[in-house]
């Protein structure tokens, strides 16, 4: 089985994605973090993250880079919704999704093109969203907790901008399969969305058998 997590940045979907993993035992791929990986090259080859041939030659980033933390940082999440405009550097990155989806027995993937472009075969679609204001809040606790001196309308404004320039562009842009299940975690807590997730897709497999 195949189960394809799409979503805006905060919304859950990469907590959702691996607790589907854990639950119906598949191997799990945050597709986010391949570009992020692409992002954070570029800063370290001192290139210009909206200059699409920097972001291609960033694509050739060394697999010890999925293990760099600052891959989970605000700045480098900024510098991978950059990147990922670009046409050339989402076909580069294509195909190591596509054979991670394609794998015996299946998988989970989480990003925002999974059931629209990675894999449109997949079982089961869900399409996570929250408000900006919820992401928001979301975001900034996990900040502060890391000790970071955040602002929150800074991260809400931040949230937008990523959101406009992930749904605008061109080639794959934000936004759910016709046939995706709409999953709204505002008024959920972590542990509602994880079971409400499990449910949808549970009862998803009940109707397909």
């Amino acid at each position: 089985m195949i189960i394809a997590v799409d979503g805006p940045t905060a919304s859950g979907k990469g907590t959702i994605a691996k607790a589907l993993a854990a639950h119906f035992g598949l191997p799990h791929l945050d597709t986010g973090l391949l570009y992020r990986a692409v992002g954070r090259q570029v800063f370290l080859d001192g290139g210009d993250p909206d200059d699409g041939g920097d972001a291609l030659a960033a694509t050739s980033f060394p697999d010890s880079l999925l293990d760099d933390p600052h891959l989970r940082t605000e700045e480098t999440g900024g510098l991978a919704s950059r990147v990922s405009v670009h046409p050339a550097v989402r076909q580069a990155l294509y195909e190591r999704q596509r054979t991670f989806a394609m794998q015996d027995g299946g998988a989970v993937l989480d990003g925002r093109d999974i059931g629209t472009v990675i894999a449109p075969e997949a079982e089961v679609k869900l399409f996570v969203t929250a408000s900006v204001e919820a992401r928001g809040k979301r975001r900034f606790s996990e900040m502060r907790e890391r000790g970071l001196d955040v602002r929150l309308t800074d991260i809400e404004a931040d949230l937008a901008r990523r959101d406009a320039r992930d749904m605008n562009r061109s080639d794959a842009p934000l936004k759910p399969a016709a046939d995706a299940l709409i999953f709204d975690t505002t008024s959920f807590d972590r542990k509602e969305a994880i079971e409400a997730a499990i449910e949808a897709v549970e009862e998803h497999a009940r109707r397909a058998s």
